[in-house]
């Protein structure tokens, strides 16, 4: 059975966050644009022209004062800034999804079952589909790509 979510607005949305232990900081330059903070986790909501807030940044983990951003890498999730990649812990990983689940509360979003279970990657990085969404001649060979071509020529020189 589906649950009706009713959006806040975003004047309700920045109070709702400030009862509930959210830091707040003012985007500077902007007046309808606000970063968020708690669980060391950061993301930014915006205004929307309609009066209801929408996220701007979405939640990461704070390494030093930058917003990290997670990516899964198929064996392991990594949080990664401008300067460094860091392995995510369980403990990183408890902190943003408990942040996201409430800031989506805040703002009067749906939350999503796969999200509830625990955190969602902004991006998925396996290895063995790396680089599948260039064309095929741009694309790197892989390892066993270049051992079966090795072993091809190897074949074809002693039939000759």
């Amino acid at each position: 059975m589906t649950a009706k979510v009713e959006q806040r607005s975003y004047e309700d949305a920045v109070a709702w966050l400030k009862e509930h232990g959210f830091d707040l900081i003012e985007a500077p330059g902007a007046q309808t644009r606000v970063f968020l903070k708690k669980y060391n986790c950061s993301a930014a909501i915006q205004k929307t022209d309609d009066g209801g807030a929408k996220i701007f940044a979405y939640p990461g983990y704070m390494i030093g004062s930058e917003i990290s951003k997670l990516v899964n890498r198929g064996y392991q999730q990594f949080l990664k800034t401008t300067k460094t990649e860091v392995p995510a812990t369980a403990d990183h990983l408890k902190a943003l999804q408990q942040f996201s689940e409430e800031m989506k509360e805040a703002l009067g979003l749906p939350s999503l079952y796969n999200e509830s279970l625990g955190t969602v990657s902004e991006s998925y990085q396996y290895d063995r589909i790396k680089d599948r969404d260039r064309p095929e001649v741009e694309r790197p060979k892989r390892p066993w790509e270049t051992v079966k071509a090795k072993a091809a020529a190897a074949t074809k020189k002693s039939r000759a």
